[in-house]
C-alpha cells in the first residue's frame, strides 16, 4: 500500500497539472507528465490560425420592426390592433407629438419604444416614418410613436388607458387626440402599478 502522503500529493499534482493542460499518469509508484490534448493542439498550431470561440452579444432592436395587425381583446372588445414582429401590442402616447416622443428614462423603460432604421409593414396600410430620439431610431404610425408594454405577452392587451397610452389601430387618424378605433376605458388589472 502506498503513504497516504503520497497519494495525496500525487492527486494534488492532477489537479494542478490538469488546469496547467498537462496529463499525470501515476503508475506503480511513478508518475510522468504528458501534454494534454488540448495542450498539443494549441502548441501545433501557429497562433495566427487559432480561432477564437464566438462572443456571445446582447440581442439589439431589429432593423427591420414589421408592424402587423392582429385581433385582440381591448377593453372586452375583440378589435384589430397593431403588433410588433414578436406579436406584441403596439401604443402610442397621448401627449407625444408627430416629430416628439415624451417616453423617456423609467418610463421608456416600462414602455419600451419600437425602433428600426428601416421598419416595415404588413396588412397595416398606415405611414411608416423614421424619427432620430434620445431612444434611437424610433418608429411612428401615421405620426404616432409606438410602444410595447412591459406587462404585455403575444396576444394579451394590458395597458389600454394606462399612464395615456392607448393601442394602436390600423385606422388611427394622424391626429394627436386619440384613435380612430380605440376604447379608452382602462383596463382594470390589478398588476400594482395602480391601475
Amino acid at each position: 500500500m502506498k503513504n497516504p502522503r503520497t497519494v495525496i500529493a500525487i492527486a494534488g499534482l492532477s489537479a494542478a497539472a490538469v488546469v496547467g493542460g498537462l496529463t499525470i499518469a501515476a503508475a506503480a509508484g511513478g508518475s510522468t507528465a504528458t501534454p494534454s490534448a488540448a495542450t498539443t493542439s494549441s502548441a501545433a498550431m501557429p497562433s495566427s490560425t487559432m480561432s477564437t470561440p464566438p462572443v456571445p452579444t446582447m440581442p439589439v432592436s431589429s432593423t427591420a420592426a414589421t408592424i402587423h395587425t392582429a385581433k385582440a381583446t381591448v377593453g372586452g372588445t375583440t378589435e384589430t390592433i397593431l403588433v410588433n414582429g414578436k406579436g406584441l401590442p403596439l401604443y402610442f402616447y397621448k401627449p407625444d407629438t408627430a416629430t416628439r416622443s415624451m417616453v423617456t428614462g423609467t418610463l421608456a423603460a416600462l414602455w419600451p419604444p419600437l425602433d428600426s432604421t428601416a421598419p416595415s409593414e404588413n396588412s397595416a396600410a398606415g405611414a411608416l416614418k423614421v424619427v432620430d430620439t434620445s431612444n434611437g431610431s424610433q418608429v411612428t404610425y401615421n405620426g404616432h410613436f409606438l410602444y410595447t408594454f412591459a406587462e404585455d405577452s403575444p396576444g394579451q392587451v394590458t395597458g389600454q388607458g394606462v399612464q395615456d397610452f392607448f393601442v394602436a389601430t390600423p385606422g388611427m387618424s394622424a391626429s394627436h387626440g386619440g384613435s380612430t378605433q380605440v376604447s379608452t376605458a382602462p383596463s382594470s388589472t390589478g398588476n400594482g402599478y395602480g391601475y
